[in-house]
């Protein structure tokens, strides 16, 4: 959801349509992503809170290039994340089903340990009761 909100208003602030795009739940979501976001320098923050507010100080207004420029960044930060955590949930999953293939193949080859020596003892039983 957060990529998809930084993709929503880099494409807006290109079109030069940030007006309609701050009245969106997109915007929502980046006011709360800028507001949380451990990693963004104060000042990017500040600038972005201040474009998304609508609430520009006085004789100061954002460049549109430099809002395109914190939120592609952010972007590419999470996206890279994402990419990062997708790739180690993936080998995760392949370690998890090796160590399963390798533990069920374990469990059936002690299966027939077991049975086999059962039946030894049986026999075993069998032949001393024949003495």
């Amino acid at each position: 959801a957060n990529i998809a909100a930084i993709t929503k208003a880099v494409a807006a602030l290109e079109k030069g349509v940030a007006g309609g795009f701050l009245q969106t739940s997109a915007a929502q979501v980046l006011r709360q992503l800028a507001l949380n976001k451990q990693d963004l320098f104060a000042a990017d923050r500040e600038e972005l809170l201040s474009f998304l507010s609508g609430k520009q100080g006085e004789g100061y207004a954002p460049q549109s290039g430099e809002i395109i420029g914190i939120l592609k960044q952010m972007g590419e930060t999470m996206s890279k994340g994402l990419a990062d955590a997708t790739a180690a949930e993936e080998a995760a999953i392949k370690a998890y089903d090796g160590l399963m293939q390798a533990k069920s193949k374990e469990t059936s080859a002690l299966t027939a340990t077991v049975e086999t020596k059962t039946t030894q003892i049986g026999e075993t039983g069998v032949e001393l009761v024949r003495m």
